[in-house]
C-alpha cells in the first residue's frame, strides 16, 4: 500500500493532532491505571523446541516454564522470562493448520524489546556472525534492530530504557 502523501498526508497528520489534543493525558492529569502491567503475551508457534532455541539460545531468554495448555488437551503453553517480571509466552495447537504470519489489523506488527547497550550490540553480532536478516540500525533509527522469530513474528531489539520513547519518559 502505498504511503499517503500531499493533501491525504497532511489530512492524516491533522487527524493526529486531533487525536493527541482530545486524548493524550498529561503526567500532571494522568490517573492511576488499574494494571499492574503485562503479565505475559501470548503467541501461536508452529514448533515448540524451535522457538525454544530461537529465544532461549540465540536471544538469551530463559525458558521458564513448559506446560499443557489447560483448555487444549496436547497442546502446549511455555513462557520466557523477559526480565524486570515480564513473560513471552507461546502455544502450539497440534494437528492445527495455521496460515503464515501476515501483518494485518489485529495481528501483532512487533515486539519491541528493551535491551541495555552492551546486549545490543553483542545481538547484532550475533545476528550478523549467524547470518540473520534484519532491519536496522538505518532509517534514522540508531537503536532498534528488527527481526522476525522462527514464527514470522515481528521482533525489535530497542535500545531504550522502559517507559521511554525517543528518551522521553512516557510514565
Amino acid at each position: 500500500m502505498p504511503e499517503p502523501t500531499g493533501a491525504d498526508l497532511e489530512a492524516v497528520r491533522e487527524r493526529r493532532r486531533h487525536l493527541r489534543e482530545t486524548y493524550l493525558v498529561t503526567k500532571e492529569q494522568r490517573p492511576r491505571t488499574t494494571a499492574r502491567g503485562i503479565h505475559h503475551a501470548a503467541f501461536v508457534c508452529r514448533d515448540v523446541e524451535e522457538t525454544i532455541r530461537f529465544y532461549q539460545e540465540f536471544l538469551g531468554f530463559p525458558l521458564v516454564e513448559l506446560v499443557e495448555n489447560r483448555d487444549y488437551r496436547g497442546s502446549s503453553h511455555f513462557f520466557f522470562d523477559l526480565g524486570n517480571g515480564n513473560l513471552l509466552g507461546f502455544f502450539d495447537f497440534p494437528g492445527h493448520e495455521h496460515e503464515p504470519y501476515r501483518e494485518t489489523i489485529g495481528a501483532l506488527q512487533h515486539l519491541a524489546l528493551s535491551v541495555g547497550d552492551e546486549s545490543f550490540r553483542a545481538l547484532k553480532q550475533k545476528l550478523d556472525d549467524a547470518g540473520v536478516e534484519y532491519l536496522g540500525p538505518d532509517r534514522g533509527v540508531e537503536d532498534s534492530l528488527y527481526i522476525r522469530d522462527p514464527n514470522g513474528l515481528g521482533i525489535e531489539l530497542y535500545r531504550e530504557v522502559l517507559g521511554q520513547f525517543e528518551g522521553t519518559d512516557l510514565l
